[in-house]
């Protein structure tokens, strides 16, 4: 079902890949990247966020913003710090975090199985986010970031990913921002290409991470179309670049929330309302320790809500992250859309728990809320179902790197 394919990447030479390699664009501010750019001209986030080599005061969405990007990434290649393979490869894509390892394989997939629903979401993505990287693409002619797959893992493409780990790594380094171990294989063996080609068209395949990267590519794919009307299929602006993981080997953290104020109630209050439907006891956790349990912090200590009523087994109104909000965040804070509402923030990564104890004692924000992370098999029932998550349900790790391979449309 999946029609996954070669691309020849554009990629930096083995020399430089330590200093262009850098987080995603969308989990870094302007400023943090800025930062994180310092005097590094080779960091990728002179492409991926050009803004960061304007003032502050122009607009991330100017058109010269992404010209720049264009630029800057053209740069890169005639002065031979990045250059494209000379024929289609597959990649194989190895990170390695405090010991654990997820191997994943970097092929361009078809924007039309993302229209059927082959390619499964289920997030909603944000109108402006879209926009701002659909502009990115057209102008820069690259996927710059890939968009993150999994499948449901039964084994039958272990032999596949085995013979592909046994190709000598081409990138092998840590990240100097995330400690993370990053392996980088170029997969030249036409059998084993076509072998992969061959596995994965029996799959549908599940985002993970991307959203708005894989609706971007599709709606610039469509638009190339348009602008092409004898287009055969054949051109690279048919497929957007993904890297596919097995689902046994991903890992999801909690995405935990903090909110400003109580809706005008005192703690007492608050607590007597959210007791409504559910029991709260204090407790020394900071953490659930399984699903359907809510660790709730505020003035200066840990509750654990358990809810009085049935959740049952909906795949999207069973998730716990609907529970806090159809039964607190809505009804008691009147935080009715998370997407917009000011008074939330949310708080992923392993470190989420701290940064939650900290936010709220501050004084800045009322409650903290943390939860038992989602599992990968309700993921999959949900996109499944064609059902959506509320906003910020997961947060997979370790987060993948731009920059190793880019895919020219």
């Amino acid at each position: 079902m999946a029609n996954i394919n070669t691309f020849k990447g554009l990629r930096p030479k083995k020399e430089f890949v330590r200093h262009v390699a850098v987080l995603p664009y969308d989990v870094v501010s302007v400023e943090e990247a800025r930062k994180a750019a310092g005097n590094n001209r080779l960091s990728f986030f002179h492409i991926s966020r050009p803004e960061i080599d304007f003032p502050r005061e122009i607009d991330s969405g100017d058109y010269r913003v992404y010209l720049h990007g264009k630029e800057y990434l053209e740069k890169m290649i005639d002065e031979g710090i990045m250059a494209q393979d000379d024929r289609p490869y597959m990649y194989l894509y190895t990170q390695v975090i405090n010991g654990r390892e997820q191997t994943g394989l970097i092929a361009s997939v078809s924007i039309d199985d993302y229209l059927n629903g082959v390619i499964k979401r289920h997030e909603l993505t944000r109108e402006d986010k879209e926009n701002d990287r659909a502009e990115h693409i057209d102008v820069v002619g690259a996927n710059t970031g890939q968009v993150f797959l999994f499948f449901n893992d039964d084994g039958s493409k272990d032999h596949c990913f085995q013979k592909a780990l046994q190709i000598p790594p081409e990138y092998d380094f840590v990240s100097e921002d995330d400690g993370v171990r990053q392996i980088i294989r170029v997969i030249d063996d036409d059998d084993l290409m076509e072998a992969f080609m061959s596995a994965f068209k029996r799959e549908v395949l599940y985002i993970a991470d991307g959203h708005h990267r894989a609706a971007a590519a599709v709606r610039i794919g469509m638009k190339r179309r348009k602008e092409n009307p004898h287009f055969t299929g054949e051109e690279e602006f048919n497929r957007f670049m993904a890297v596919i993981f097995p689902h046994s080997q991903l890992r999801i953290l909690s995405y935990n929330r903090v909110v400003e104020g109580l809706n005008g109630l005192s703690s007492t209050a608050f607590q007597e309302r959210v007791s409504d439907d559910f029991h709260i006891q204090k407790t020394n956790k900071s953490s659930p320790e399984s699903f359907h349990e809510i660790c709730m912090y505020m003035d200066h200590a840990w509750h654990v809500l358990n809810p009085r009523f049935d959740p049952g087994n909906d795949p999207v109104n069973s998730l716990d992250v609907t529970l806090l909000q159809d039964h607190l965040l809505g009804p008691v804070l009147g935080i009715l859309d998370p997407r917009t509402d000011k008074r939330i923030e949310f708080i992923g990564g392993d470190n989420s728990v701290a940064c939650l104890t900290a936010m709220v004692d501050s004084g800045r924000y009322a409650a903290g809320f943390s939860l038992f992370p989602t599992g990968i098999e309700q993921l999959m029932k949900v996109s499944n179902a064609g059902a959506i998550m509320p906003p910020k349900s997961t947060w997979f790790v370790p987060k993948l790197k731009s920059g190793l391979v880019m895919h020219l449309i």
